[in-house]
């Protein structure tokens, strides 16, 4: 709980004296919204949103750990009563509007923090997932857990905090205003308050993937274009690697999806030491224009056969775009929705803490993500400037259909 307060406090420091004054401005004198909101995602769908939604520019991403103490069976009252409160605070911040509550007596807390007031929603989504723990003994949902949520193995060089890791439910709120964002887990935090305590967070900002064709890929902090050749919105793709289907252990599950989330951390000062060529040697892709080292433009396949002058092949086998390469894994891919971080300096080396929280999405991890990281983990030359400290694996349940329904509905029916 040390590391959670730590870490909530730190999340809403700096946005908060961003962005007090523009929130002022914007509010009636209840602090009010004055006008509705523009830029909205819809929250009910039979799938959740903020999975293939085009990716938007900051995330706000916090797992929490459940507090009951009960029975089963009162356990699970407490958090179907939880999952209803959330949802309706979702459905509502979603949409640009306060959470649910009375925000003018004056002699209790308001039901929204306030943050957030008069700002619109910048495409809000908030998605919620469910880690492997949240099945054990205390709710009596031991039958209810997919087998595709098979704990995540331990990989080559792997170094993981565990208080940045797991986790029995996850929220990533995604926003193209950071406040916004924010707003989303602090809510959820306070209203859970009781039920749930924060285990850990993560801001994100400046996507490192894009979801949408619409999109142009965006660039690590090395530098490079990620995520170039990600699902771009295929329907016939998505079904096959994206949304549980049919194939199931799990009704519940069917239009889900699970996500996959490592916090990995960028050795950034090692890597501006190194040369061009080898920087492009260690994704196989040109710097600057982000195409193959095979030739062609950034969107071109990439020729795996193709050789250099001196005979060697154009894009070096160990590199992370051959080594992940859906041709070299069988068809194999993944949904990447990946961003951008930066926590201050690590206290031991004094190098900065700054990174790519990677995201992912996937209708099996044990045949995509796991599949992918025990080869990426033993022979990726990228190994050498990154070291994977944080990770969680959650089963996302389908969208909300309804103004009655709520997150988890079928799993606790």
């Amino acid at each position: 709980m040390r590391t959670s307060r730590r870490g909530l406090l730190g999340l809403g420091t700096a946005a908060v004296a961003g962005t007090a004054a523009a929130t002022l401005s914007a509010c009636d004198s209840k602090g009010s919204p004055r006008s509705a909101p523009a830029a909205t995602v819809a929250f009910h769908g039979s799938r959740q949103a903020g999975i293939v939604t085009a990716q938007q520019d900051r995330l706000a991403f916090a797992a929490y750990d459940l507090t009951v103490s009960g029975s089963p069976a009162e356990n699970r009252d407490a958090l179907r009563e939880l999952l209803k409160t959330w949802t309706a605070a979702a459905r509502a911040m979603t949409e640009g509007k306060p959470v649910p509550g009375d925000n003018d007596i004056g002699a209790a807390p308001p039901a929204d923090t306030g943050e957030a007031f008069g700002t619109p929603p910048a495409n809000l989504t908030i998605t919620i997932g469910f880690g492997p723990s949240l099945f054990d003994k205390r709710f009596g949902l031991a039958d209810k857990r997919p087998a595709a949520l098979a704990d995540l193995p331990h990989f080559a060089r792997d170094n993981l905090d565990a208080t940045r890791s797991g986790g029995d439910i996850a929220i990533q709120a995604c926003s193209d205003d950071p406040m916004v964002a924010f707003h989303a887990i602090r809510n959820l935090a306070r209203l859970g308050r009781g039920t749930v305590v924060m285990r850990w967070s993560q801001l994100g900002f400046g996507r490192a993937a894009s979801t949408s064709d619409k999109q142009e890929t965006p660039r690590n902090l090395f530098g490079f274009k990620d995520g170039t050749r990600n699902i771009h919105g295929d329907p016939k793709q998505l079904d096959n690697w994206v949304w549980v289907g049919k194939e199931t252990d799990q009704k519940w599950m069917r239009n889900g999806s699970y996500l996959v989330a490592r916090r990995i951390q960028m050795r950034i000062e090692a890597w501006d030491r190194d040369f061009l060529t080898d920087q492009q040697n260690v994704f196989g892709r040109h710097k600057y224009t982000g195409a193959p080292l095979s030739g062609g433009n950034e969107f071109d396949a990439p020729n795996f056969h193709a050789r250099a002058a001196d005979g060697s092949a154009a894009i070096p086998p160990t590199s992370h775009m051959a080594l992940a390469a859906h041709e070299n894994n069988g068809g194999v891919r993944i949904l990447r929705r990946a961003y951008n971080y930066t926590d201050g300096v690590i206290a031991s080396s004094g190098e900065l803490d700054a990174g790519l929280f990677f995201l992912c999405y996937q209708r099996d991890p044990r045949t995509q993500f796991v599949a992918l990281q025990h080869k990426l983990s033993r022979s990726d030359a990228l190994n050498e400037y990154i070291q994977h400290v944080g990770s969680g694996l959650y089963a996302c349940p389908p969208g909300v259909t309804s103004d009655s329904g709520y997150w988890g509905e079928d799993l606790l029916a």
